[in-house]
């Protein structure tokens, strides 16, 4: 599982698919944070979950890209 997570190739799939499904009219992470953003009035738990589902990818996403930028020592 651990080499799943620190895969790049494996992450940046998944953010494009499942990150950005469906794409039309717009990717759907996109109008979730939106919502978000503009107060979340009438979210329901669902839409909560779901903003937490299309966003997991892209939190792996940055932490790769934190563990990468880090100085090792």
């Amino acid at each position: 599982m651990k080499n799943f997570l620190n895969d790049w190739r494996m992450v940046i799939l998944i953010c494009l698919t499942l990150g950005l499904a469906p794409y039309f009219p717009e990717p759907h992470i996109w109008g979730k944070l939106r919502w978000v953003r503009g107060g979340a009035t009438g979210m329901t738990i669902m839409d909560w979950f779901d903003l937490v589902f299309h966003g997991l990818p892209w939190i792996l996403l940055i932490r790769l890209i934190v563990i990468k930028l880090r100085p090792q020592s």
